[in-house]
């Protein structure tokens, strides 16, 4: 079973999360999307998975979206994404992507779901 976590390692739950996964038996590709923020495509995909819109995988009390404006109701949702790839920060965190589903890792336990 193939199993991906996009990964902040400075983040407590991300790091609990990819240690419950190791503990489970779990060995995940670690993506740092910080680094390697995912492109619009993969974005999207993740959004279907978790069956979310942007504003709902952003993480509001960062600088980035009270600074760049993105609590405007206007705003599109390629606009909301494109803010994500810009800033990946913005990216709500950890998520895992395993068999076509995906979990946010808050709290960490919420992934094994989409593992059974």
């Amino acid at each position: 079973m193939s199993v991906v976590i996009y990964h902040n390692p400075r983040c407590s739950k991300s790091r609990q999360t990819l240690q419950l996964l190791q503990e489970n038996g779990f060995d995940p590709s670690i993506t740092e999307y910080l680094k390697t923020p995912p492109d619009k495509a993969e974005l999207e995909k993740i959004l279907a998975m978790l069956g979310m819109e942007p504003r709902d995988l952003m993480r509001k009390k960062e600088a980035e979206y009270r600074e760049s404006g993105l609590d405007n109701p206007d705003l599109t949702r390629e606009q909301l994404i494109q803010a994500m790839i810009d800033h990946p920060k913005l990216i709500e965190r950890p998520i895992v992507i395993s068999n076509g589903k995906a979990a946010i890792g808050r709290p960490p336990e919420l992934v094994l779901d989409i593992l059974r």
